[in-house]
Protein backbone atom coordinates (compact mmCIF):
# COMPACT_ATOMS: atom_id res chain seq x y z
CA UNK A 1 0.00 0.00 0.00
CA UNK A 2 1.28 3.44 -0.96
CA UNK A 3 -0.22 6.52 0.68
CA UNK A 4 0.43 10.16 -0.03
CA UNK A 5 1.47 11.85 3.20
CA UNK A 6 -1.32 14.40 2.77
CA UNK A 7 -4.10 11.83 2.50
CA UNK A 8 -6.45 11.80 5.52
CA UNK A 9 -5.48 8.24 6.49
CA UNK A 10 -1.78 9.11 6.59
CA UNK A 11 -2.43 12.34 8.48
CA UNK A 12 -4.56 10.51 11.05
CA UNK A 13 -2.00 7.75 11.57
CA UNK A 14 0.90 10.17 11.96
CA UNK A 15 -1.09 12.30 14.40
CA UNK A 16 -1.99 9.25 16.49
CA UNK A 17 1.68 8.26 16.67
CA UNK A 18 2.91 11.73 17.56
CA UNK A 19 0.28 12.16 20.27
CA UNK A 20 0.71 8.67 21.68
CA UNK A 21 -2.92 7.82 20.96
CA UNK A 22 -2.32 4.10 20.67
CA UNK A 23 -6.02 3.29 20.80
CA UNK A 24 -6.72 5.46 17.74
CA UNK A 25 -3.73 3.95 15.96
CA UNK A 26 -4.97 0.42 16.64
CA UNK A 27 -8.40 1.31 15.24
CA UNK A 28 -6.82 2.64 12.07
CA UNK A 29 -4.70 -0.48 11.75
CA UNK A 30 -7.73 -2.73 12.25
CA UNK A 31 -9.85 -0.79 9.76
CA UNK A 32 -7.16 -0.53 7.12
CA UNK A 33 -5.37 -3.84 6.46
CA UNK A 34 -1.90 -3.17 5.11
CA UNK A 35 -1.52 0.16 6.88
CA UNK A 36 1.25 -1.19 9.12
CA UNK A 37 3.39 -1.96 6.08
CA UNK A 38 2.25 0.99 3.96
CA UNK A 39 4.73 3.37 2.39
CA UNK A 40 4.06 7.03 3.10
CA UNK A 41 5.25 8.83 0.00
CA UNK A 42 6.69 12.27 -0.60
CA UNK A 43 3.77 14.37 -1.89
CA UNK A 44 6.11 16.38 -4.12
CA UNK A 45 7.16 13.25 -5.99
CA UNK A 46 4.17 10.99 -5.60
CA UNK A 47 4.02 7.48 -4.25
CA UNK A 48 6.19 5.80 -6.81
CA UNK A 49 9.39 3.74 -6.80
CA UNK A 50 11.42 6.82 -7.68
CA UNK A 51 10.07 8.95 -4.85
CA UNK A 52 10.96 9.06 -1.18
CA UNK A 53 8.88 7.01 1.25
CA UNK A 54 8.93 5.73 4.80
CA UNK A 55 6.81 3.51 7.04
CA UNK A 56 4.84 4.24 10.17
CA UNK A 57 7.67 2.71 12.21
CA UNK A 58 9.88 5.42 10.75
CA UNK A 59 7.29 7.98 11.83
CA UNK A 60 7.41 6.56 15.36
CA UNK A 61 11.20 6.91 15.49
CA UNK A 62 11.65 10.15 13.55
CA UNK A 63 13.40 13.18 15.03
CA UNK A 64 13.03 14.31 17.76
CA UNK A 65 11.68 10.95 18.90
CA UNK A 66 10.46 10.35 22.45
CA UNK A 67 6.83 10.49 21.39
CA UNK A 68 4.33 9.59 24.12
CA UNK A 69 3.86 5.84 24.59
CA UNK A 70 6.49 5.14 21.98
CA UNK A 71 7.12 1.55 22.99
CA UNK A 72 3.38 0.79 22.87
CA UNK A 73 3.22 2.34 19.41
CA UNK A 74 6.05 0.12 18.22
CA UNK A 75 4.35 -2.93 19.70
CA UNK A 76 1.04 -2.07 18.02
CA UNK A 77 2.62 -1.56 14.61
CA UNK A 78 4.63 -4.77 14.79
CA UNK A 79 1.60 -6.74 15.99
CA UNK A 80 -0.22 -5.47 12.91
CA UNK A 81 2.53 -6.75 10.62
CA UNK A 82 5.04 -3.90 10.34
CA UNK A 83 8.54 -4.86 9.22
CA UNK A 84 10.95 -3.99 12.02
CA UNK A 85 13.76 -3.68 9.46
CA UNK A 86 11.85 -1.68 6.86
CA UNK A 87 14.02 0.66 4.80
CA UNK A 88 13.54 4.32 4.04
CA UNK A 89 13.45 4.87 0.30
CA UNK A 90 15.36 7.94 -0.81
CA UNK A 91 18.89 9.29 -0.48
CA UNK A 92 19.63 6.66 2.19
CA UNK A 93 18.09 3.35 3.27
CA UNK A 94 17.91 3.75 7.03
CA UNK A 95 15.81 1.46 9.20
CA UNK A 96 13.64 2.58 12.12
CA UNK A 97 16.52 1.58 14.41
CA UNK A 98 18.77 4.13 12.69
CA UNK A 99 16.16 6.79 13.39
CA UNK A 100 15.68 5.80 17.02
CA UNK A 101 19.46 5.98 17.45
CA UNK A 102 19.55 9.41 15.82
CA UNK A 103 16.82 10.59 18.20
CA UNK A 104 18.55 9.18 21.32
CA UNK A 105 15.30 7.36 22.05
CA UNK A 106 16.62 4.47 24.12
CA UNK A 107 13.25 3.04 25.12
CA UNK A 108 12.09 2.72 21.52
CA UNK A 109 15.53 1.51 20.47
CA UNK A 110 15.23 -1.31 22.99
CA UNK A 111 11.70 -2.11 21.85
CA UNK A 112 12.90 -2.47 18.26
CA UNK A 113 15.89 -4.62 19.22
CA UNK A 114 13.74 -6.82 21.44
CA UNK A 115 11.57 -7.53 18.41
CA UNK A 116 14.37 -8.42 16.02
CA UNK A 117 15.75 -5.16 14.63
CA UNK A 118 19.12 -5.66 12.95
CA UNK A 119 21.69 -3.84 15.08
CA UNK A 120 24.20 -4.03 12.23
CA UNK A 121 21.91 -2.83 9.44
CA UNK A 122 23.75 -0.68 6.93
CA UNK A 123 22.29 2.16 4.87
CA UNK A 124 22.87 5.05 7.26
CA UNK A 125 23.31 8.68 6.27
CA UNK A 126 26.75 8.54 7.90
CA UNK A 127 28.88 6.64 5.41
CA UNK A 128 26.21 4.02 4.71
CA UNK A 129 26.78 2.93 8.28
CA UNK A 130 24.95 1.13 11.05
CA UNK A 131 22.73 2.69 13.73
CA UNK A 132 25.69 3.28 16.05
CA UNK A 133 27.30 5.42 13.35
CA UNK A 134 24.30 7.74 13.47
CA UNK A 135 24.23 7.81 17.26
CA UNK A 136 27.93 8.68 17.55
CA UNK A 137 28.05 11.18 14.70
CA UNK A 138 25.04 13.09 16.02
CA UNK A 139 26.24 12.96 19.63
CA UNK A 140 23.35 10.79 20.80
CA UNK A 141 25.41 9.25 23.54
CA UNK A 142 22.66 7.45 25.45
CA UNK A 143 21.65 5.57 22.32
CA UNK A 144 25.27 4.87 21.42
CA UNK A 145 25.98 3.39 24.84
CA UNK A 146 22.86 1.27 24.74
CA UNK A 147 23.75 -0.05 21.30
CA UNK A 148 27.14 -1.01 22.72
CA UNK A 149 25.44 -2.82 25.60
CA UNK A 150 23.29 -4.65 23.08
CA UNK A 151 26.34 -5.86 21.16
CA UNK A 152 26.94 -3.30 18.43
CA UNK A 153 30.26 -3.42 16.62
CA UNK A 154 32.40 -0.31 16.26
CA UNK A 155 35.04 0.88 13.84
CA UNK A 156 37.99 3.09 14.77
CA UNK A 157 36.29 6.47 14.73
CA UNK A 158 33.26 5.22 16.62
CA UNK A 159 35.39 3.54 19.28
CA UNK A 160 37.46 6.72 19.61
CA UNK A 161 34.40 8.90 20.13
CA UNK A 162 33.15 6.55 22.82
CA UNK A 163 36.49 6.30 24.61
CA UNK A 164 36.84 2.56 24.05
CA UNK A 165 40.60 2.37 24.39
CA UNK A 166 40.79 -1.40 24.03
CA UNK A 167 38.99 -1.26 20.71
CA UNK A 168 41.04 1.71 19.54
CA UNK A 169 44.33 0.03 20.43
CA UNK A 170 43.25 -3.17 18.70
CA UNK A 171 43.01 -1.21 15.43
CA UNK A 172 46.76 -0.56 15.70
CA UNK A 173 47.68 -4.13 16.61
CA UNK A 174 48.44 -5.03 13.00
CA UNK A 175 48.94 -2.63 10.14
CA UNK A 176 48.67 1.00 11.19
CA UNK A 177 45.46 2.60 9.91
CA UNK A 178 45.86 5.21 7.14
CA UNK A 179 46.78 8.69 8.41
CA UNK A 180 43.43 10.11 7.36
CA UNK A 181 41.62 7.48 9.43
CA UNK A 182 43.79 8.27 12.45
CA UNK A 183 43.07 11.99 12.13
CA UNK A 184 39.36 11.37 11.68
CA UNK A 185 39.34 9.17 14.78
CA UNK A 186 41.18 11.88 16.72
CA UNK A 187 38.56 14.43 15.65
CA UNK A 188 35.83 12.04 16.77
CA UNK A 189 37.52 11.48 20.13
CA UNK A 190 37.40 15.24 20.65
CA UNK A 191 33.77 15.30 19.52
CA UNK A 192 33.07 12.71 22.21
CA UNK A 193 35.10 14.52 24.87
CA UNK A 194 37.50 11.58 25.23
CA UNK A 195 40.87 12.95 26.34
CA UNK A 196 42.68 9.64 26.88
CA UNK A 197 41.71 8.46 23.43
CA UNK A 198 42.62 11.82 21.92
CA UNK A 199 46.06 11.71 23.55
CA UNK A 200 46.68 8.23 22.22
CA UNK A 201 45.66 9.13 18.68
CA UNK A 202 47.67 12.33 18.68
CA UNK A 203 50.63 10.14 19.57
CA UNK A 204 49.81 8.02 16.55
CA UNK A 205 50.27 11.00 14.24
CA UNK A 206 46.83 12.60 14.03
CA UNK A 207 46.64 16.10 12.54
CA UNK A 208 45.69 18.26 15.51
CA UNK A 209 44.32 21.10 13.39
CA UNK A 210 42.42 19.19 10.72
CA UNK A 211 39.30 21.07 9.64
CA UNK A 212 36.88 18.20 9.48
CA UNK A 213 33.19 17.52 9.97
CA UNK A 214 30.90 20.55 10.12
CA UNK A 215 33.99 22.59 9.14
CA UNK A 216 35.28 22.27 12.71
CA UNK A 217 38.74 21.44 14.01
CA UNK A 218 39.15 18.92 16.84
CA UNK A 219 39.43 21.93 19.18
CA UNK A 220 36.08 23.25 17.92
CA UNK A 221 34.48 19.83 18.21
CA UNK A 222 35.57 19.45 21.83
CA UNK A 223 34.39 22.97 22.65
CA UNK A 224 31.00 22.33 21.02
CA UNK A 225 30.63 19.21 23.17
CA UNK A 226 31.40 21.14 26.35
CA UNK A 227 34.53 19.11 27.07
CA UNK A 228 36.31 21.99 28.76
CA UNK A 229 39.19 20.02 30.26
CA UNK A 230 39.91 18.51 26.85
CA UNK A 231 39.70 21.96 25.25
CA UNK A 232 42.35 23.23 27.65
CA UNK A 233 44.65 20.30 26.95
CA UNK A 234 44.23 20.68 23.20
CA UNK A 235 45.12 24.34 23.40
CA UNK A 236 48.35 23.49 25.21
CA UNK A 237 49.18 21.04 22.43
CA UNK A 238 48.82 23.77 19.81
CA UNK A 239 45.26 23.12 18.74
CA UNK A 240 43.36 26.00 17.19
CA UNK A 241 39.85 26.76 16.04
CA UNK A 242 38.94 26.84 12.37
CA UNK A 243 38.51 30.61 12.58
CA UNK A 244 42.09 31.01 13.76
CA UNK A 245 43.36 28.92 10.85
CA UNK A 246 41.68 31.06 8.18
Amino acid sequence: MNIDTQEPLAVAAVEAIHKGNVEALKRLLDENPGLATARLGDPTKGCNPGGMSRTLLHVATDWPGHFPRGTETVAALLAAGANVNARFIGPHTETPLHWAASSDDVAVLDALLDRGADIEADGGVIGNGTPIADAVAFGQWNAARRLLERGAKTNLWQAAALGLMDRVESCFAGDTPPPDDVTNAFWCACHGGQRATAEYLLGQGADINWVGHDKLTPFDAARRSGANALVGWLHLQGARSADELC
